[in-house]
């Protein structure tokens, strides 16, 4: 199960262990329901604001030990308190949802790691108190697969992110390699454009792969599940490159066939 920012995490995937499915499920509707609020539908800017303030107040009404009615924060209450998880990580997440509405464009790549701390990092960490392993070697790792994978997601999703009129590229970088708006706006894939993506998925490869001794040392198939993760990125950063880093009209996407190559990696 995949949508939008967190479409290369497989979510309550088959390979985790049964007992951990249910809290992940719950974990993964908070924030698609949070990432609507920024993203989906006409509502004006105020709204979905609005709307985001709504949900920090019901964690910071868990954090304070209280349970919220509503069905969604009820659920997200019990996992907390039965897994002992960070309230922070959940207020975290809407912190970057809050930023998708009120700033679209970053001027370095410290720019976007940041937002990769908050958007993408928190579900890694949230994953691995489940897993009742947080040793600071751990969450260093867990963070650089997800920041990582927040990063190959920006990079096929470019065009459709530039249609909601966000640019994740950072602007120095863009600049350095002779790219600017009119490559978005045109989609242009020329040579500066090739190269700027050449870069930026290389980083992100070397950034994934520096988090990917986490799946071995985690055991059985919560090990297994984090090293198909990790092989899911690398094969749309595969993608990518083999389209010519022309993702504005052949955006990259894992598909059925994928899943069986992805597997035999990770094993």
């Amino acid at each position: 199960m995949s949508v939008g920012h967190y479409e290369n995490f497989p979510v309550a995937s088959l390979l985790l262990p049964p007992k951990l499915r249910e809290p992940v499920a719950v974990i993964y509707r908070f924030a698609r329901t949070a990432d609507d609020l920024a993203d989906e539908g006409d509502a004006p800017r105020h709204t979905r604001l609005a709307s985001l303030d709504s949900y920090k107040e019901r964690i910071r009404s868990i954090a304070a030990g209280h349970t919220p009615q509503d069905p969604l924060f009820r659920d997200v209450a019990r996992i907390i308190r039965e897994h002992t998880l960070p309230p922070q990580l959940f207020a975290d997440l809407l912190d970057a949802f809050t930023q998708d509405v009120t700033k679209q464009r970053y001027a370095d790549y410290a720019e976007v790691l940041d937002y990769c701390r908050r958007s993408a990092n928190p579900v890694g960490r949230l994953l691995l108190h489940l897993f009742k392993r947080t040793t600071d070697s751990e969450l260093t790792r867990s963070d650089a697969i997800c920041s990582a994978l927040q990063l190959v997601n920006f990079w096929q999703d470019v065009d459709i992110d530039y249609a909601k009129g966000r640019v994740y590229l950072p602007q120095d970088e863009m600049a350095a390699h002779g790219v600017g708006e009119r490559h978005l706006a045109e989609r242009i894939c020329d040579r500066a454009w090739q190269a700027l993506m050449k870069y930026e998925t290389e980083r992100a490869k070397h950034l994934l792969l520096s988090g990917a001794p986490l799946g071995r040392a985690l055991p059985g198939r919560v090990g297994l599940e984090i090293r198909a993760t990790v092989q899911g990125g690398l094969r749309i950063l595969e993608k990518i490159e083999r389209a010519g880093y022309d993702v504005f009209r052949r955006r990259p996407v894992l598909r059925m066939l994928d899943w069986p190559l992805m597997l035999v990696r990770a094993v």
